[in-house]
């Protein structure tokens, strides 16, 4: 089913689920949260290759530095897990090749 724009609502609000376009923040709001993550060694952190499911710490990857940047691979598959690229003025980080990134907090922190 396609949802037309506007989502058929009146007022012309879209529907993701049961929430309504208007139900929500800017993504100013994730910065707490980010913060938290972006912040950490993320080499203790636990990734799933998105291609072949392979789960381990991002510290068993392959490392592949170039001029172009740092390519982390899996080491079952060999599929490109993330991508880093230094641009000078800034830094884009893909992640497309995972499912997902896990980081334990350390022990001192309240959960």
């Amino acid at each position: 089913m396609t949802i037309p724009p506007g989502g058929g609502q009146p007022g012309g609000a879209d529907l993701v689920g049961d929430v309504q376009d208007g139900d929500y923040l800017d993504g100013n709001a994730a910065a707490g949260p980010l913060s938290e993550f972006f912040t950490v060694d993320v080499t203790d952190a636990t990734g799933r290759c998105a291609h072949c499911g392979r789960t381990a710490a991002l510290a068993t990857a392959r490392l592949y530095p170039n001029s172009h940047g740092l390519l982390l691979r899996c080491p079952g598959c060999t599929e490109i897990l993330l991508r880093l690229v230094d641009t000078g003025d800034s830094v884009c980080l893909d992640l497309h090749g995972m499912s997902f990134v896990q980081l334990r907090r350390p022990n001192d922190v309240p959960s």
